[in-house]
């Protein structure tokens, strides 16, 4: 089918956008707009307003920003197509005509899903009757309440072959089998697949059953069965709850992987609602995409034991090469011989929280692994190390990310194995103590080393306490007080001018706040505005044409060029922070370890701030011989 942006534009229209979000987000009205605590990230003060007129949401605290369409992309998790179906459907328009081929494939689709929905009902029916006794025990006994039963929607399979086959015969044993539902041997009538099981139903983002788990009641093999790939189910791009995860997810700002729907439902009962997992194989790179979408260091908790350590370790090689700037994994560590359902249930969901808060990075994880890998004592083993991390890091897709984990491995190594004398056992070392040797560092009277001196980082912290610089911070917004349209250009940027301290941070928040009245805003209009919350002396000084040399602080400047001026000014005043910041760490890093590698990356960065500072003067050189006539 062909989704036009005619199209798309008629569905954005006939979507009142308020009424959407309001389903799962509390709306206060604010003037003809209206504003909500974020859903997206955790807030006490509203800063998420939504415009029906103008059809768009934002947040000015972590800048989400969207219509009705990213709404049901990023709120809800769905797939772009099946979020342009449902909102079709809600407006009362009809889809663009499929060729034939689509339009039998989601027909048989439809089937499908209606043949599982009618599945999970039979088998919430059978866990209620009589033959559900001995699995209503098996939930009584780990600690499954009623209503968590209820809200998970698990049944039972009796242990026959052919009664699920006679309660869905309407759909013919051909769709059943395609559905996953029915074994179809050669020569032999086909038969139910889950037989005398537990079953619980995986679904998909929308919350239809796709696809079940089962799990055996007493002894037998497999313990677990889960259904077979099928035109609905992908077992490789589906994380069991993530339907009701994404929710809860939105409003504790973490998601936790485990690794089975009996965690999963135990967690949700204990207060975790925001827990998936995967479906009896590793975690997939279409996986950790979807946990991703949800957070940026998504908890990845399995089972203390070998098998599930050796899983965490493949989930984290598996996400090495995709790892961005800000987007990383985190680890929970269990007890050996315990599950998240055996420590909720023995020690209550405190104890389990305090291990989310003690949660390892992805690179503890894997320096800890490789140095465990094998023994550390000649020169040879070491030099595999290094290579082991070598290769882990080069890896990585992200150049700058790459750069770090080289950068952090080898100091990492340097650190443990020293300079001087190096004794790689965990036995007493000279001069008393345990452990592997220390860092390198100078040795004491007795012949011991010493821990090296503590980075050279106060620079840094200063840079990043220092946040925006102030003089430009002032020009952006004087040049916004007196070109308002271009407030919404840059919706995705101004939450950076929130770091601007005292006055000039009340003003810019009360620049934004008029912008989002419904009116056709001139600068005329924003002072009298600003005037009336006592901000009319600030915002006239601001705007004094002697006192802030650009274009657009100037009333006589032309608005195409003005307006480009602008957004170059926005582009570096965001970008100065970040380079400034990474240039202290080089340079302190530089200091203690003078090296080549530490020497080209203080250079880069250095010209770096150069060609920030070059731009920006060229915007002030090329603004005054605008005005020097």
């Amino acid at each position: 089918m062909s989704l036009t942006p005619a199209f798309l534009d008629e569905l954005r229209a006939r979507t009142l956008l308020s009424g959407l979000i309001a389903k799962t987000t509390k709306l206060q009205k604010a003037g003809r707009e209206f504003r909500a605590c974020c859903p997206f990230h955790n807030e006490k003060t509203p800063s998420f307003y939504v415009n029906d007129d103008k059809g768009f949401y934002h947040c000015f605290g972590c800048g989400a920003h969207g219509d009705a369409i990213r709404w049901m992309t990023d709120q809800r998790g769905l797939p772009f197509i099946d979020a342009v179906k449902e909102l079709v459907q809600a407006a009362g328009m009809e889809m663009p005509e499929q060729d034939r081929r689509s339009a039998e494939k989601a027909e048989r689709a439809k089937g499908l899903h209606e043949a599982m929905e009618d599945a999970a009902r039979f088998f919430v029916e059978k866990l209620g009757s009589i033959e559900g006794a001995e699995a209503r025990a098996v939930l009584k006994k780990r600690g499954i309440s009623e209503e968590t039963a209820r809200t998970f929607g698990i049944g039972y399979s009796p242990d026959s072959r052919g009664k699920l086959k006679e309660a869905l015969k309407t759909y013919g044993d051909a769709m059943l089998v395609e559905a996953g539902m029915l074994i179809q041997v050669e020569k032999k009538d086909p038969y139910d697949r889950f037989r005398g099981r537990l079953m619980i139903p995986i679904r998909d983002v929308r919350g239809r059953t796709i696809a079940f788990g089962g799990r055996i009641i007493g002894e037998g093999e497999p313990k677990y069965l889960n259904s077979p790939e099928t035109p609905l189910f992908d077992k490789g791009r589906t994380l069991y709850n993530l339907d009701r995860a994404q929710a809860a997810a939105r409003k504790s700002g973490r998601i936790i992987a485990v690794e089975g729907y009996m965690d999963v439902i135990a967690l949700a009962q204990a207060g975790f609602g925001e827990a998936v997992a995967p479906l009896g194989t590793a975690m997939t790179e279409h996986q950790l995409e979807r946990l991703w979408r949800i957070a940026d260091v998504p908890l990845l908790c399995f089972d203390g034991d070998s098998a599930g350590q050796k899983a965490a370790l493949r989930a984290a090689h598996r996400a090495m090469p995709m790892l961005e700037p800000g987007r990383s994994l985190a680890f929970v560590t269990l007890p050996d011989g315990l599950d998240p359902d055996d420590l909720v249930r023995a020690q209550g969901p405190q104890a389990f929280e305090a291990l989310l808060g003690k949660a390892r990075p992805l690179v503890d994880l894997l320096w800890e692994s490789e140095l465990a890998a094998e023994p550390l004592d000649t020169p040879e083993q070491r030099a595999g190390l290094k290579r082991r991390l070598g290769e882990l890091a080069g890896g990585i897709g992200d150049p700058n990310v790459k750069h770090e984990y080289l950068a952090e491995f080898r100091e990492r190594a340097d650190r443990h194995f020293g300079r001087g004398p190096r004794n790689f056992e965990s036995g007493p070392r000279r001069g008393g103590g345990s452990g592997p040797a220390p860092a390198r560092g100078k040795r004491d009277k007795r012949g011991n080393w010493l821990p090296p001196e503590p980075p050279l980082t106060q620079q840094t912290r200063a840079v990043q306490a220092g946040g925006l610089d102030p003089i430009l911070s002032k020009a952006v917004l004087a040049g916004l007080i007196r070109h308002p349209a271009e407030i919404a250009r840059h919706m995705e940027v101004l939450g950076s001018l929130r770091g601007a301290s005292g006055a000039l941070g009340k003003l810019f928040e009360a620049v934004v706040d008029v912008a989002l009245e419904d009116r056709q805003l001139d600068q005329g209009k924003v002072l009298t505005i600003l005037a009336k919350s006592g901000f009319d002396q600030m915002a006239s000084e601001l705007l004094r044409a002697d006192t802030l040399p650009f274009s657009f602080t100037r009333p006589q400047a032309e608005e195409r060029k003005a307006r480009e001026d602008l957004n170059e000014a926005i582009a570096v005043m965001v970008a100065r922070p970040a380079v400034d910041a990474a240039l202290a760490e080089a340079t302190a890093a530089m200091l203690e370890r003078f090296d080549d590698e530490s020497f080209a990356r203080q250079t880069a960065l250095l010209r770096e701030r150069q060609e920030l500072e070059t731009r920006l003067a060229n915007l002030m050189l090329a603004d005054e011989e605008d005005f020097e006539d």
